[in-house]
């Protein structure tokens, strides 16, 4: 299984509206059991994409990037271009869908 790393450091939503280009922002935490069972699809999903920043985003009860998207389950990977939000998958569980997403903003 693959060792899921969240980061409490999170960038502000007005550095992220700021982003050029295409970025995923992926929302969990380390100890949660669907984030850890999606990470090795997400990171297949991902393979292809090695130069679209990935931020992996802890997220929880006060943690505001996470509300500003109104994040409800882990993990939600938020894919932008340009700073706007345009797919979004949901606990994926086929990186196949997050190929499709990645076509999306541009990055494949």
């Amino acid at each position: 299984m693959s060792r899921v790393s969240y980061s409490a450091a999170e960038p502000s939503r007005e550095d992220v509206d700021a982003m050029t280009g295409p970025v995923v922002l992926d929302f969990g935490t380390n100890w949660c059991g669907f984030c850890q069972a999606a990470a090795p699809v997400i990171e297949q999903g991902l393979a292809d994409a090695a130069g679209v920043p990935h931020l992996k985003v802890e997220d929880g009860k006060g943690r505001p990037l996470g509300r500003t998207y109104k994040v409800k389950l882990w993990p939600t990977l938020v894919f932008l271009k340009d700073g706007v939000e345009v797919a979004r998958l949901v606990r994926p569980n086929d990186p196949a869908d997050v190929r499709e997403a990645l076509a999306q903003i541009g990055a494949v």
